[in-house]
Order: structure tokens, then sequence, then C-alpha cells
């Protein structure tokens, strides 16, 4: 029989821009810590690590766990693009589920660099080159981010099929803003109207700079443990994982000359099925959710794969405000990837960092009023989307 997987510790670092950030085994340490205090435990009691990140050497994970302490334990490193935190804490889960340890670390980290997602595909091989019906003209693709041309692109195919207004997607990145004044962790905590989202710069039809998450650094930590390790510990109703999935590629990624699903959608609506049939909730008992906002176009495609929306229907559901306080549910009271940032190892553990302050009625101005479910979706291309659902009865 599966055992019962809770979240008793959690903690970040602030979210920083690159160059402006400790090194990487500072900032995971600070993590660490945190959800070691948050837990109320010490080191010692951890069994496994399991330790995200992608830019960096093949024992990074080590370099920053020793600063925790030598305790000799597993330590696993994680790389799976920007689901990587998720990753970790996927297996993180799989370990205390399985019974093979009581109470375990899942840490996530990144220092990134100015330009890190900013490679550009030669002509050969830009994938946006096999879809001529959402092609803009070759200059514009040239100069763009691949990421941006990627995501960009399913936004222009789903704006094309569905006649959404470009001033739809720039709403996204008006509510992260105003999500992420809210928020201390924050990279950016400055309110944006929709004309100044709008005005930015074009990095790719339809997004302008203000709809594109920046490169940065930061660290995420949970501490997962048994409900024996638990009642042990004296930690009563502490929040726990209802049901957690992954899930990769499709044929239909590739074969389906579709840009929204290149860059993922079928991996979410699978995920986030599997999420539901598990746990036995649907998104409408969601009352809040932290998801992959990497481009505003990703936000609007993941509504409608996670269910939270009709297809098609997402542009009724962002201008009605069903994404935000007061609406159907809110997303990303972080201020998600757009706003408080994404460093790619550590995003997924913010993430969770976020929903379980949330469901604990710690996220002081953020909070979600009567928060008791939360949804985690975390996605990387070449691909991985990691759903996770959390409760707290």
């Amino acid at each position: 029989m599966q055992r019962r997987v809770n979240v008793i510790g959690v903690g970040m670092t602030k979210f920083a821009k690159p160059g402006a950030s400790d090194d990487y085994h500072v900032m995971a340490a600070e993590a660490g810590r945190k959800a070691l205090a948050d837990a109320g435990i010490p080191f010692d009691d951890v069994e496994h690590a399991y330790t995200g990140y992608v830019y960096g050497d093949s024992t990074c994970g080590q370099r920053a766990v020793y600063e925790l302490g030598l305790t000799g334990i597993p330590v696993v490193n994680v790389n799976n693009n920007c689901s990587t935190g998720s990753s970790a804490l996927y297996l993180a889960r799989q370990a205390i589920e399985g019974g093979l340890a009581e109470c375990v670390l899942a840490l996530g980290f990144e220092k990134m660099e100015k330009g890190a997602l900013g490679a550009k595909f030669n002509d050969r091989e830009n994938p946006i080159s096999q879809h001529v019906g959402v092609m803009a003209d070759v200059q514009s693709i040239n100069a763009s981010p691949p990421a941006a041309q990627m995501f960009g692109g399913a936004g222009r195919e789903y704006r094309f099929e569905h006649g959404t207004k470009k001033e739809t997607f720039a709403q996204i990145s008006v509510k992260a803003r105003d999500h992420a004044s809210r928020n201390p962790y924050a990279l950016f905590n400055e309110i944006l109207t929709l004309e100044e989202v709008m005005a930015a710069p074009e990095v790719f039809d339809p997004l302008t700079r203000f709809q594109c998450c920046p490169p940065t650094c930061g660290a995420g930590a949970a501490i997962l443990c048994s409900d024996d390790f638990a009642k042990k510990h004296n930690i009563s109703n502490p929040v726990y994982i209802a049901a957690q999935s992954m899930a990769t590629d499709f044929a239909s990624t590739f074969e389906e000359k579709s840009m929204i699903k290149m860059v993922g959608y079928d991996m979410s609506k699978h995920a986030a099925e599997q999420v539901y049939e598990e746990s036995g909730v649907g998104p409408e008992d969601v009352s809040v959710v932290e998801l992959h906002d990497c481009f505003t176009a990703n936000e609007l495609l993941t509504y409608e794969a996670i269910g939270l929306c009709p297809e098609g229907g997402a542009e009724k559901f962002i201008w009605d405000g069903d994404n935000t306080y007061g609406g159907q549910v809110v997303t990303n009271p972080s201020g998600g990837l757009l706003s408080k940032g994404h460093p790619l190892g550590a995003t997924g553990l913010a993430q969770c960092t976020e929903l379980v302050w949330q469901l604990r009625g710690q996220a002081e101005k953020r909070q979600v009023e009567g928060a008791n479910i939360a949804l985690q979706h975390n996605l990387g291309l070449g691909g991985a989307c990691v759903m996770t659902m959390y409760r707290r009865d």
C-alpha cells in the first residue's frame, strides 16, 4: 500500500538577477536551512537528498548539500530542463511513498548568466521553419531567442485559430506584476499597466519583453516525510501531496505540425488528467495554482490544458478576472515565472513553497482566502511536465 507523503518544511531565497546573487551553494544552503527550520528538524534526520539544477557540474548537488551537513546520505543530481525542481520533488515523493525513507530533502538551485536563455537556432535547426502557418519573417526569427520563438509561435497559432487579441496575452503580465507586488521573494515587484506591457519591445509576436520570463538566480527546498515521521515529531495536520504525475512527450508533439503541441500542451493535459483521477478532485475544486508561465502564451494555453477553462475559453477567463483574486482560481499568486523569476532548477520548489504557504495560511498579503487544495504545474521542454496536487484537510 502506498504511503501518504507530507511536506513539513519549505524555504526559498529571494530571487535575483544574474550577477547579483550569491554562489549556487550559498543560495542552496540558505533555502535548505530555511526548510529544515520550518520543519523543526535537524539535517541528521534527512535520509536522502534529491538536488535539481540545469547549469552546473555533475555533482553540484553534493557541493550544495554538504553545506547542510556531511552525513553520508545518498545525493541524487537531477536535470530535467525547466521542470528540474519538480522532478527532484517527484523523486523525493517516490522515496517516501515507496517506503525507502522516512524523511527526504528536495533541493533546487540555479546561478544563471545574462542571456542564458538567448542562444539562437540556425535555420536548419529551427523548429518554427516546419510550421509556416505560424511563422513570422525570417529576420524576426533569427533575432529572437529560441524559447520565445516556440512559445510565441504557439501563441500565434492560438491567436489565429481563436481570434484572440494581443492585449489578452499582455493582460497576463499585468496580473503577474500585480501579484508579485505583494511577494517579497519576487524579482520584479513593480506594477505594470496594460499599455506599458504592450509598448515594450516585441520579442516574437505576440510576445513583448514584459511577457517573457527573465534569467534568474535562486534556490528553493522542501522537506518531505511519512505520516509516522510526522507523528513522531508532533507535526499535526501537515500539507500533503494528494497526487502527482510526470508526463513526457507524445508523438503528437512532433507529428501534428502544431507549435501548441510542440510546447507541451499534450504533456500538460495528460499529467493533469492523471492527477485529477488519482486525487479524486477536479479543477473546479482547486482554489490556487502555481503554473509554468515562462511566457504569457504558455499561461494562456495551460489554462485550457489543465482544465481551468474550456478549450477556446481562455480569453474570456482572463478578461472576466477568473485567474486572480475574487475570481474562479488564483493563478500564480507569487507572481509566477514572469515576475517572481525563473531560476530553472529552483522554480519547481519555489512553486511548492508558495503553495504550502498558501495552504497553511502563511502567504501574508498574497493569501488566497479559504485555500485548502492547491495545484502545481511545472513544464520543461525536451520534455517533461510535472503536476502536483497538495491538500491540507
